[in-house]
């Protein structure tokens, strides 16, 4: 069993022992202890909830329902919903803050609570150790009982979303109608069967093929909308030839394509391509953070505009976005922040913002991805014990490479001749994440290989799980 805590929230396995997996009883701590934080650093008693489908989805939102309503909390249920449809939804409602119920990209036995501040953007991680230390205290006073928290259901959030979308100046809807295309989505069960085909449907796409579309929380396959999970969507495409593929993670803040012969368009490129689009016609900077492809940077410099780096997770990407007053920006795992709707990795706003440029580019999807500046990725994690000292680790892996430029403000990235590799503990599980890129897959492949026997020599083979 696993409990992590960090920027990406409070995210573990469902059962176990309090402590060491996501029980009720970890749920109602930190349910209490962000409810807590609301009151005290906003002064308003209301949250916005919303949930995506996996199977522990509707015990966690029971719990979590009480314990706000517990401590005089009045909660905004959304349901099933998407984690950017939360964000719109808490500054809409005016409410002091929210929590999303996802474990995202993680498989069925996890979940989370995703917390939100006021502007519907996640908490730092500074706040965030706020909400640990309220935690831990045992001096609760809990409301009486007529000043129990009332909850009301909203399920109009997900017409709201999409109409936010269509208002975009550059979301061009008479043109994708025009194309008449014909799509694949893969919804993994999850709250994108509700979202997305509704979102097509609103743009004049109506050749819609669902896949895994029932929100039952049976995901069939590993939830990441990476290439090694997508091979019934890419088969689905050839055999029903259609134009694209798109794939989205359970809560929708993820969003990769395939192309029309069923290869991928690649999920490191979603941002690539969006920001392409936007930077002609609206100029300026865009973010992407450390473990993402260089392709941004190239695209964002031969559009005559500036391009930084960020560390890995949203808060962070979002902080340096609003540092540089970026355009767009993202995350290299498909996740697409447009400041023009909110603060927020959205796939929705990103499906949108796609089929608008994809339309008038004329080409197919694999012409559009050959257009791009050629990189190859490799994603590589190592499970490791908790005893690990990571710092340690990096610090002795650093020192043998201490000859090539070093980046370690998240980790540690290697800038090698031919390419790069990051080193970083993940935010999400138990293990490090080991990303790198080149612009061969020879070349990458022999980067990781390099690192990951550096990592296995010094590391002791009892702390490799």
């Amino acid at each position: 069993m696993t409990l992590i805590t960090s920027i990406s929230g409070i995210r573990g396995t469902i059962g176990g022992k309090p402590g060491e997996g996501l029980t009720p009883m970890d749920i109602v701590k930190f349910s209490a202890a962000f409810g807590r934080w609301v009151i005290d650093t906003t002064g308003i008693k209301k949250i916005v909830i919303g949930r995506d489908a996996r199977i522990s989805g509707q015990m966690v939102n029971n719990l979590v329902i009480g314990t706000l309503q517990s401590i005089g909390i009045d909660v905004i249920d959304l349901g099933l919903s998407t984690t950017p449809t939360v964000e719109i939804a808490v500054p809409d409602q005016q409410a002091g803050g929210g929590i999303i119920l996802t474990a995202s990209h993680n498989p069925g036995h996890w979940n989370a609570l995703k917390l939100l501040n006021y502007k519907g953007e996640f908490i730092s991680g500074e706040e965030g150790q706020k909400v640990l230390e309220l935690a831990e205290e045992t001096n609760w006073d809990f409301a009486a009982v007529d000043e129990l928290g009332k909850v009301t259901t909203d399920d109009s959030y997900m017409q709201k979303h999409i109409d936010q979308i269509l208002a975009l100046p550059l979301v061009d809807v008479l043109a994708v109608k025009r194309r008449n295309l014909k799509v694949v989505v893969d919804c993994v069960n999850s709250s994108g069967g509700i979202f997305v085909p509704p979102l097509l449907n609103a743009m004049g796409i109506y050749e819609i093929d669902v896949l895994y579309g029932e929100p039952n929380g049976d995901f069939q396959h590993n939830p990441e909308p990476l290439p090694e999970n997508l091979v019934a969507l890419s088969k689905q495409v050839i055999a029903t030839g259609a134009h694209l593929g798109i794939a989205v993670d359970p809560d929708v803040d993820r969003l990769c394509f395939v192309n029309q012969d069923g290869s991928m368009f690649g999920e490191e490129y979603t941002l690539v391509a969006i920001a392409d689009y936007i930077l002609q016609h609206t100029p300026g900077n865009t973010v992407s953070n450390l473990s993402s492809t260089r392709a941004l940077s190239d695209v964002t410099v031969r559009l005559g505009c500036n391009y930084a780096a960020a560390a890995v997770g949203e808060v962070n990407v979002v902080t340096k976005m609003k540092e540089t007053n970026a355009v767009i920006g993202g995350e290299g795992n498909g996740g697409i922040i447009y400041p023009e709707l909110h603060y927020g990795r959205d796939a929705l706003v990103g499906i949108a913002l796609f089929l608008s440029y994809f339309v008038k580019t004329g080409k197919t999807m694999s012409q559009l991805k050959d257009s791009y500046p050629q990189y190859y990725m490799s994603k590589n994690k190592i499970e490791l014990t908790e005893d690990l000292d990571l710092d340690l680790l990096l610090k002795m892996i650093k020192g043998k490479y201490d000859t090539y430029p070093c980046n370690t403000v998240d980790g540690l990235k290697i800038d090698f001749e031919k390419g790069w590799v990051h080193l970083r503990k993940s935010n999400t599980e138990p293990i490090i994440r080991i990303y790198a890129e080149a612009d061969s897959e020879d070349t990458v492949n022999q980067l990781v290989e390099k690192v990951k026997t550096a990592v296995q020599l010094i590391l002791p083979a009892k702390s490799i799980a």
